[in-house]
């Protein structure tokens, strides 16, 4: 059985409102990233295959991130409708980007400090980390959510003890 790992969001909110918030923020980022993808004129690369074409690489980002908005979709469906199955492919997913994200932005951070952009890399380094900090905390909102919902599921929604020993 999965232990909340947080009992509210930013100290004032529940976990349900919290998950809700982090899955309409994702989408939100989705939907801007894929505007300034289409929009602009951004050379992305690879970190493993830097053979694969620009176009290419644009392409598989706007699906992932389509499939994010998708998934996002779910995992608020499953907060609102208290079914933990539903957002399982959300904490799933959460915690890969989480670890994707801090890979990147130490990987990034390198190459920025090897050709000596010291100051670029020190930035990205900083706001990269605080990103993911950030993206954490939402993961672990949702995650305490998605245990609570798996508890009150096997215990049974009305027969929640009213008071823990």
């Amino acid at each position: 059985m999965p232990k909340p790992l947080v009992n509210s969001c930013c100290l004032c909110q529940t976990t349900r409102m919290g998950s809700v918030i982090s899955g309409i923020l994702a989408i939100v980022l989705s939907i801007i990233t894929i505007v300034v993808i289409l929009t602009t004129r951004v050379h992305f690369q690879t970190i493993l295959f830097d053979f694969v074409p620009n176009n290419i690489v644009k392409i598989i980002l706007v699906i992932n991130l389509c499939m994010t908005i998708l998934i996002s979709l779910l995992m608020i469906a499953g907060v609102l409708k208290r079914n933990h199955y539903l957002m399982v492919p959300w904490v799933v997913l959460g915690i890969m980007i989480a670890i994707g994200l801090l890979i990147s932005v130490i990987y990034t951070a390198v190459v920025f400090f090897i050709d000596g952009f010291v100051l670029t890399g020190v930035l990205w380094l900083i706001f990269g980390l605080i990103c993911s900090a950030v993206l954490t905390y939402c993961w672990c909102v949702v995650y305490s959510e998605y245990a609570n919902l798996a508890e009150e599921s096997e215990r049974g929604r009305y027969n929640k003890q009213p008071y823990r020993r």
